[in-house]
């Protein structure tokens, strides 16, 4: 046996034995999404009450895990730095707290002790035989928190891409190492109708060939995608790899070949989508997986030029200031890297960045182009920053214009029927 092996063999616990390396007190970090270690988070769950005052940290959570219970906060308890589906309501109800941050941020406040890490959990492909394991489903913040992290604990299952990039763990940095077969969460494209095909439609005829795109999560930015299949040499610096992205790329459109930075290469720092798409990743030498200060800073993202970037919004006041992440004063998910990419967009030689919603909410009886956002609204991406504003009546440009311009921009993209009562308050702002 090797010497390598020979240390994998040594730390190789049970999963039972991998959670008792979490110690009371602990601040206890977990990747994005996909990245989130099954075996652990559950048995740490049926073990919750055991712990006292462990806080597990993370972005984004797909499953909810027994511990994310408001009766056992006292002995497990979540910290959210993005709230999503499994965390939500407890980010709402208060027993679940909220770090906000810009995602491209978060190793540096991991370096600067800004963000506690005592323990790191993570999933992991099998070991190669220098002894390194890729974290590729969720690079991002998961790097840096290893780094400092006391105790490292990887959850090695054959299920998870070996992808390049800066996402390799070497077994001299890990504490333990604990096996598990299950498959990996899948998680399909969204339902695109009318309304998203209308905006991906405005957006797509404004993407010139050879670009770079970079593409959020949702309806919208993947009517974009579907669109863009016909298009020519695009190139991807982004920050989640979907499958959407894994249809550009197989149609064709994708080639990376006229990126200037990074040619040749699709850079993203976590993914989250089917089979099919973790199976590319494996071993491909087309797909760098990287950390998110990388992927999402916005001086290395602007340093492709033409770069695009599409993310949908909440709420787009008269300024332009755009609420992506809360229903007035309600949380409802995080800034993520909204911010980042646009603001990457507007450093790009030709760049252009697309901040997309439907025009009405609660089926039709709210305008989500407003004369001011919602009082408690969280403000994602500024006025200084907004450039286009799309919706399924049209897009409004609004970087370099006045707030005047922007008024009436936005404005003609209103739903119809709000338009006059859009136009009054305009009126009394002396916007018009």
């Amino acid at each position: 046996m090797s010497k390598i092996k020979e240390i994998y063999q040594d730390k190789l616990r049970t999963v039972e034995e991998g959670i008792k390396l979490v110690q009371n007190g602990d601040c206890l970090v977990v990747p994005t999404g996909v990245g989130e270690p099954p075996a652990l988070l559950t048995a740490l769950s049926e073990h919750r009450r055991e712990y006292h005052d462990v806080k597990v940290f993370q972005i984004l959570p797909l499953r909810k895990f027994g511990y994310i219970d408001p009766e056992t906060v006292e002995h497990v308890r979540h910290v959210a730095y993005f709230l999503g589906g499994a965390t939500r309501a407890g980010g709402q109800q208060g027993w679940i707290d909220y770090i906000p941050s810009y995602f491209s941020e978060m190793p540096r406040m991991f370096q600067d002790g800004l963000l506690p890490v005592d323990t790191v959990f993570t999933l992991a492909s099998p070991m190669d035989e220098h002894g390194y394991f890729s974290i590729s489903l969720a690079t991002d913040y998961t790097m840096a928190a290893i780094q400092k992290a006391r105790t490292v604990v990887l959850e090695v299952n054959p299920n998870v891409p070996y992808a390049n990039g800066n996402c390799l763990v070497h077994i001299s940095q890990v504490s333990a190492v604990v096996e598990d077969q299950t498959p990996l969460t899948e998680v399909g494209l969204p339902v695109i109708g009318p309304v998203q095909e209308a905006i991906g439609k405005y957006v797509a005829d404004l993407i010139d060939n050879g670009s770079t795109i970079q593409i959020g999560f949702g309806a919208i930015p993947d009517a974009v995608v579907m669109q863009l299949t016909h298009k020519h040499d695009l190139g991807i610096h982004t920050e989640m790899f979907g499958d959407g992205i894994l249809t550009l790329i197989e149609s064709g459109a994708v080639t990376n070949r006229s990126k200037n930075y990074l040619p040749g290469k699709v850079i993203a720092t976590f993914a989250l989508g089917s089979k099919r798409l973790y199976n590319f990743m494996n071993r491909n030498p087309q797909l760098e997986m990287h950390p998110v200060d990388f992927t999402n800073d916005p001086c290395l993202a602007g340093l492709n030029d033409n770069l695009v970037t599409i993310n949908a919004s909440v709420q787009v006041d008269f300024l332009g200031q755009c609420c992506s992440e809360s229903m007035g004063s309600t949380p409802y998910s995080g800034t993520g890297g909204q911010s980042d990419f646009v603001r990457a967009a507007n450093r790009s030689k030709g760049g252009k960045s697309f901040i997309v919603l439907p025009a009405t909410a609660k089926d039709g009886k709210i305008s989500r182009i407003t004369p001011t956002l919602t009082q408690g609204s969280a403000i994602t991406t500024s006025k200084n920053d907004v450039n286009y504003v799309v919706t399924e009546y049209g897009v409004a440009q609004l970087r370099g214009k006045s707030a005047k311009q922007r008024a009436k921009a936005l404005i003609a993209i209103a739903h119809p029927s709000f338009r006059e009562e859009l136009t009054e308050a305009a009126k009394k702002m002396n916007l018009l």
